[in-house]
């Protein structure tokens, strides 16, 4: 039997410039994302749709969380299978697209974790453990779009 659990998060538009949303250029898509007892993060749109480049946008935090998603799955399930995992770092990138409507939407992203391992390390084992890791992802299990993962792996000595 499956069991439900609750995310929250608190957000908080702080684009007012004085005048509301009286025009389009009025205000700012500036927000603060905060959850109970974390730190805030100061957020932004998309600066295709105006929004501030130098703040993180909701792409950005989806393209994190499968990455960060797939990468602590594969921390436990490498420990599982007795691959020494020593570094772990990757480079996503999410693809969308924009439509003339001003719709958008993700048409696919890819992983690509660069990992260092223990000399020796079975790289066909680790590969495997990559191919079962969108199975329990809960991010990766929740998109619509095609996930592909493309690893390199050296040895850490």
């Amino acid at each position: 039997m499956s069991k439900e659990h609750d995310l929250t998060a608190t957000l908080k538009w702080t684009g007012n410039q004085g005048t509301g949303t009286s025009s389009y250029r009025a205000y700012t898509r500036d927000w603060t994302l905060q959850s109970e007892g974390k730190p805030a993060i100061a957020c932004s749109n998309d600066p295709l749709l105006g929004g501030n480049a130098g703040l993180y946008n909701p792409e950005d935090m989806l393209i994190a969380a499968l990455s960060s998603c797939h990468m602590l799955w594969f921390l436990h399930l490498a420990s599982d299978a007795g691959i020494v995992v020593h570094s772990y770092e990757d480079t996503p990138i999410g693809r969308g697209e924009s439509l003339p409507d001003g719709t958008g939407r993700f048409i696919s992203a890819e992983l690509r974790p660069n990992i260092g391992l223990a000399p020796n390390s079975d790289t066909a084992l680790a590969d495997e453990v990559h191919s079962r890791i969108h199975n329990h992802c809960f991010i990766a299990r929740s998109v619509n779009f095609p996930i592909s993962i493309n690893v390199t792996y050296f040895d850490v000595t």
